[in-house]
């Protein structure tokens, strides 16, 4: 399953491509892109899972950017 989510106060290009980092290193997550210019994330990961995944996926970008929100 592939999904775009919009971010909201992500603040630079650094943090983004830490975040993208992080994602894909989580278990069952094929892709994952952000885009700061955009303030888009796309994940592209396991339907079964997905949801379980999208928890990862925000803890981790909250260690990172901790003001950053992803809307879901």
């Amino acid at each position: 399953m592939k999904k775009k989510f919009k971010l909201v106060d992500l603040d630079c290009a650094n943090c983004a491509a830490k975040m993208e980092d992080a994602i894909k290193k989580i278990d069952g997550v094929s892709d994952a892109s952000v885009s700061f210019m955009s303030q888009k994330m796309t994940i592209e990961a396991e339907d079964s899972r997905f949801d379980a995944i999208m928890q990862e996926v925000v803890k981790v970008c909250k260690k990172v950017e901790p003001d950053c929100v992803i809307q879901l």
